[in-house]
């Protein structure tokens, strides 16, 4: 059976429907590179407020095939890696009655503004960027313009939409920098006061850091560490169960080591105040038994993302309605888009004769 989704209003009615911002609505931008299939980390640590988020301000959320390219995909895989990102981010609950959500490549507006903020971003400035220097140093063989520019890019998709607000992690806040750095550059080279200074949105204290099974702070992709939202139960078993421990407590009520700690973190988030409880106390009094706790842990994260997954599986199977929900979306998100484009052609002095 597939998932149903009422109709997106036409986007020529024009009324709130369009998903233009009201005067006492901020505008949040985020993207995510489709380089994978959502994880533990992503929800709770930044979907799960996506989701909240929709019901307070603009919100446009966007799948960022374009910064794909510097890691050279398979054509075939462009559009199917930014459906399953769509699919995922639905089954999670965003809403493209309440958000925008649209794939980067469809709003072409943001080339345009990305080339005019190029030729105001000096080589020496975004030679610096940590990102960049950390890219060139993982992938010498492919030090590409594009990881060069991805600054200009980050702050293009932002400012095409006058964003305020742009929930990021510690990771991209020098990326942040650097779109402020460039919407001050513009305003005073033209001598308006046009791009507002957008700001970092951080989500400590309402995401949660979900760590990894290896024992490492973070869950990743890169590090392998993950647990997905589309992964079956027989799979989240397996790998629960060979999440990283050490020997046991050794004195009643000690602190618990990272690698422990991490294990009690996703019961946190999985578990009930109960479970948590129990285990808790049966290592205060040196009686865990790991094993016990990762077979409650898996069951927990099991139940938590078989709804998930389902609807996850569901979405993926209705190309038809991935298609038209992200068609609708770029529909919308070009409004925005193209009124500021004309805006900055006017102001570079680009106008028709």
């Amino acid at each position: 059976m597939q998932t149903e989704i009422q109709p997106i209003q036409n986007i020529n009615n024009a009324n709130h429907s369009q998903n233009i911002p009201l005067d006492n609505m901020e505008t949040v931008v985020s993207g995510i590179r489709p380089t994978g299939n959502l994880h533990l980390g992503n929800y709770f640590g930044a979907v799960t407020n996506f989701v909240k988020m929709q019901d307070d301000y603009n919100c446009l959320f966007f799948i960022a095939d374009w910064h794909s390219l510097t890691t050279h995909p398979k054509p075939e895989d462009i559009r199917k890696s930014a459906y399953t990102i769509l699919a995922e981010y639905l089954a999670c609950g965003l809403d493209p009655e309440k958000s925008t959500i649209y794939i980067q490549s469809d709003v072409k507006e943001v080339l345009e503004l990305y080339l005019y903020l190029n030729m105001n971003a000096y080589l020496g400035e975004l030679e610096r960027v940590t990102s960049f220097k950390e890219k060139a140093r993982k992938q010498p063989d492919n030090v590409n313009a594009g990881l060069l520019t991805y600054p200009t890019l980050m702050a293009a998709d932002i400012l095409i939409h006058k964003a305020i607000k742009v929930p990021v992690g510690k990771d991209q806040e020098q990326n942040m920098e650097m779109a402020r750095k460039f919407a001050r550059r513009f305003n005073n080279i033209y001598g308006v006061e046009y791009f507002p200074e957008p700001q970092s949105y951080s989500l400590a204290g309402k995401g949660i850091k979900i760590p990894g099974l290896d024992g490492s702070g973070k869950m990743g992709k890169s590090e392998g560490n993950c647990i997905y939202l589309i992964d079956d139960a027989a799979t989240i078993r397996k790998k629960v169960m060979k999440a990283v421990t050490d020997s046991g407590p050794t004195e009643p009520n000690s602190q618990k080591p990272e690698v422990i700690q991490n294990l009690f973190t996703l019961l946190e988030v999985a578990s009930t105040p109960d479970t948590y409880k129990y285990f808790d106390e049966k290592w205060n009094d040196c009686s865990i038994r790991y094993g016990d706790l990762k077979k409650q842990l898996a069951e927990d994260i099991v139940n938590k993302i078989a709804p998930i997954r389902e609807k996850i599986v569901e979405y993926s199977s209705n190309t038809a309605l991935l298609k038209r929900i992200a068609e609708e979306g770029a529909e919308k998100a070009r409004i925005s888009a193209a009124k500021t484009l004309s805006e900055v052609q006017k102001i570079i002095g680009f106008t028709n004769i």
